[in-house]
């Protein structure tokens, strides 16, 4: 207890007070001198004995933290006591129990990381194995109309590989949060109309047809590329399952409360049996020869998340899939969620 500074000091303060008074009673009454010393005397031990339980009290509160330290089963619970100390102890139980959780918080992305990469190596040994296949044919084929269809064929999986990747960059840097949203007004027409140019050609060649029936005048408030991204994800996504030729419709709704987006294809639907897992990262199906890599609508759905907003997806009663954008009017409050 004496080795803490504010104690010696204190203890220098009350002897120079008590001598003071000591000398001024002997100066003016011989026999105060003896009310001083015993009250000096009264007043130094009451403060000792309550100084070295507060003391001792803290040094409990010492231990139960070095048994928390070195416990990690062990949960602190402070005394139910009033007093600064039990204010002390509950502050110290809010932080280690702050502290856990954000150290299971940190164990869970570790998990959730080394599955990840492990999916991601997954992802790409795939067009790589197939790759080196194709390579391998071209090297061994001297016919010259094979070795262009197999050169096109290697074109198309670095092409895979290209996206694939791309998209896992775009992935992991909105999951790291670095990507600040740029929200500005877009008009919805020509937002759905630039989202289809990319895929013309692919229309075309696939005898898929596009209606759209947007609001006149209809805007969102958004990251005008990022939304671009979502957006040209689903409709991908549509093409894909009515490769053999047929419809989709995309329509919006526009109201005081959200911002409505619906796209729906003429194919074959969705299986009940993948559609809670749809968004899910490197989800690809229960059919093993789904074709992807279950990134499109992973990433679409956390863009959409970062603007405020929610997608569903489900089967249509005349058939077909049917994914749904939804954004609040307020989103213009919410840009920067993190995810």
């Amino acid at each position: 207890m004496f080795y803490n500074r504010e104690i010696k000091q204190f203890s220098l303060v009350f002897i120079i007070i008590t001598i003071i008074f000591a000398i001024a009673g002997i100066v003016i009454y011989p026999a105060v001198l003896l009310l001083v010393f015993f009250s000096a005397t009264a007043y130094g031990v009451a403060f000792f004995i309550f100084t070295k339980a507060r003391y001792k009290r803290i040094a409990q509160v010492s231990e139960k933290i070095c048994t928390v330290l070195y416990n990690p089963g062990y949960l602190y619970i402070g005394s139910q006591e009033e007093g600064e100390l039990s204010i002390l102890e509950t502050e110290i139980t809010k932080m280690v129990l702050c502290i856990k959780e954000q150290n299971e918080a940190l164990k869970k992305e570790k998990e959730h990381l080394a599955n990840s990469l492990e999916d991601i190596a997954h992802q790409l040994r795939t067009p790589l194995t197939s790759a080196n296949l194709v390579l391998s044919l071209l090297k061994n084929n001297p016919d010259n109309n094979t070795r262009k269809t197999l050169l096109r064929e290697t074109g198309e999986l670095y092409i895979h590989m290209d996206w694939l990747v791309s998209s896992l960059l775009k992935l992991s840097r909105l999951d790291a949060g670095i990507v600040d949203l740029q929200c500005v007004q877009a008009d919805l027409s020509k937002l759905i109309n630039e989202s289809l140019r990319q895929f013309q050609i692919q229309m075309e060649l696939h005898n898929i047809i596009v209606k759209t029936d947007i609001p006149e005048g209809a805007v969102i408030l958004c990251d005008y590329k990022w939304l671009l991204e979502a957006i040209q994800n689903i409709i991908k996504n549509c093409i894909e399952n009515i490769a053999g030729g047929g419809l989709i419709e995309i329509s919006a709704e526009d109201n005081v409360l959200f911002t409505e987006i619906k796209f729906h294809d003429s194919g074959s639907g969705l299986k009940k049996e993948d559609l809670p897992y749809l968004f899910e990262r490197f989800y690809r199906g229960k059919d093993a020869t789904t074709a992807g890599y279950g990134i499109g609508l992973a990433l679409c759905k956390t863009i959409i998340a970062r603007h405020g907003g929610t997608i569903t997806a489900k089967n249509h009663k005349d058939g077909g899939a049917v994914f749904i954008m939804r954004f609040p009017k307020h989103m213009d409050k919410v840009t920067n969620l993190s995810l």
